[in-house]
């Protein structure tokens, strides 16, 4: 079953899409996005785990992703998803842990479908904190140094 959500958080409106029993896409959305509750339960359940880390932090997200990317791609996203809350790793570090470079693994972060629960915000430039969604000022980087903040890391006080 097709479904897809728009909920509230800290960062702004969220919108989800789900196929069946696997996550789609994350979407960072315009605070007047309509709100929408999600029909299935694959859905509820992926809402529930994202309403529970951010109300606690630290949360390990486990449900089904629907399979994109290239094999780099995934590669990135992989590494990325093992990267713990409240720890960073810099492009440069990623990039010697998966191969290419501290701007392919930009790319990557960058076309990464799934923003917090693949947590590209845990990757940083070698000094400051880099971009967020493809870009570095902003809302989105207001939102990568709360969800950073959120998950206990203190370098996300510094600058840009």
């Amino acid at each position: 079953m097709d479904d897809n959500a728009v909920i509230d958080s800290p960062v702004g409106r969220l919108g989800l899409q789900a196929q069946t029993d696997a996550l789609v896409s994350v979407d960072f959305l315009e605070d007047t996005a309509e709100l929408r509750e999600p029909l299935s339960p694959f859905l509820r359940a992926a809402v529930a785990r994202l309403r529970t880390y951010f109300r606690e932090g630290g949360t390990h997200f486990d449900f089904a992703l629907s399979a994109t990317g290239t094999a780099y791609q995934r590669s990135v996203w992989k590494a990325l998803a093992a990267i713990p809350p409240g720890e960073v790793r810099t492009y440069a570090q990623l990039a010697r842990h998966v191969g290419g470079s501290a701007r392919s693994v930009a790319a990557a972060c960058r076309a990464n479908p799934w923003p917090i629960v693949v947590p590209c915000h845990r990757i940083v430039a070698k000094e400051g904190l880099g971009g967020y969604c493809g870009t570095t000022t902003g809302r989105a980087l207001e939102n990568k140094r709360w969800l950073l903040r959120h998950e206990g890391w203190k370098g996300a006080d510094g600058g840009d």
